[in-house]
C-alpha cells in the first residue's frame, strides 16, 4: 500500500529530524527544506500529499511559500507547524489555503491526527487555539478580510513602526516575539504590494489614524 507523501520545512534541522522520525512510520517523507525559497524551488517536483512547514524562517517565511505552493499544488494540504499562538497569524495561514495549524508543545500525536485529518478533506488546528471548535475557528478566519484589509494586529503594528521604533521595541510593547513582528510586517508588504521600508511608511502616514 503506497504510504501519503509528505514534505518538512524547518530552519532547524533537529526539528526537522525528530518530526521525520515521528511520521515515518505511517507516512513517506519525501523531501525535507530549511528554507522557503529552497521549497518552492525543488518541493512541487516531488508531489506532495502533504507539506507541513514553520512560519518564521529565513529567506522566505512559511505564510508567503504556502501562498505560492497552493497557486502550483492547489490539492496539496498545508499543515503549520509553529511555536506562533497568535491568532492573527493563524487567521492568515487558514485564509491564504492552510488546513491544518498545530502548536509545536502539543503532543506528537496531536501532529498524527492533523495529517490524517487534512489528508480527509478536514481542518485541525491545536485545541489551545480553538477551545475544541475548530469548523467555526476556521471558517471565521477564512471568511475573516480580504487580502487588503489589515486586521487590528496589523495596524498596531504599522502604527508603532512608523512612530521610529524597531521591531524589538514593537515585540516589547505588543507582547509578542520580534519574529510575529517581522511576519507581521513583511506580510503587508506583500498585501499591499510594497516593496521597501519607505513605502511602508507612507502608506502608515496616509492611512492610519494615531493609536491613542
Amino acid at each position: 500500500m503506497l504510504r501519503n507523501r509528505i514534505i518538512l520545512v524547518d530552519d532547524h534541522r533537529i526539528l526537522l529530524d525528530a518530526v521525520k522520525s515521528l511520521i515515518e512510520p505511517e507516512f513517506e517523507v519525501v523531501g525535507t527544506f530549511e528554507d522557503g525559497l529552497s521549497l518552492l524551488e525543488k518541493g512541487p517536483a516531488l508531489r506532495p500529499d502533504v507539506i507541513i512547514l514553520d512560519i518564521g524562517m529565513p529567506t522566505m517565511n512559511g505564510i508567503s511559500a504556502g501562498e505560492e505552493l497552493k497557486k502550483r499544488l492547489p490539492k496539496t494540504k498545508l499543515i503549520f507547524l509553529t511555536m506562533n499562538h497568535d491568532l492573527d497569524t493563524a487567521g492568515e495561514a487558514f485564509r491564504l489555503g492552510a488546513s491544518g495549524y498545530v502548536l509545536k508543545n502539543a503532543a506528537g500525536t496531536d501532529l498524527i491526527g492533523a495529517i490524517r485529518e487534512v489528508l480527509r478533506g478536514g481542518y485541525y488546528a491545536s485545541p489551545a487555539l480553538t477551545k475544541g471548535v475548530i469548523g467555526s475557528f476556521v471558517q471565521a478566519f477564512k471568511n475573516r478580510k480580504s487580502p487588503h484589509k489589515l486586521t487590528t494586529r496589523q495596524r498596531a503594528v504599522l502604527q508603532l513602526l512608523a512612530e521610529g521604533r524597531s521591531m524589538k521595541q514593537v515585540a516589547q510593547v505588543l507582547n509578542i516575539s520580534s519574529r510575529t513582528v517581522a511576519f507581521h510586517k513583511y506580510s503587508m508588504m506583500e498585501q499591499l504590494d510594497i516593496k521597501s521600508n519607505a513605502e511602508l511608511m507612507s502608506f502608515a502616514l496616509n492611512n492610519l489614524s494615531p493609536i491613542s
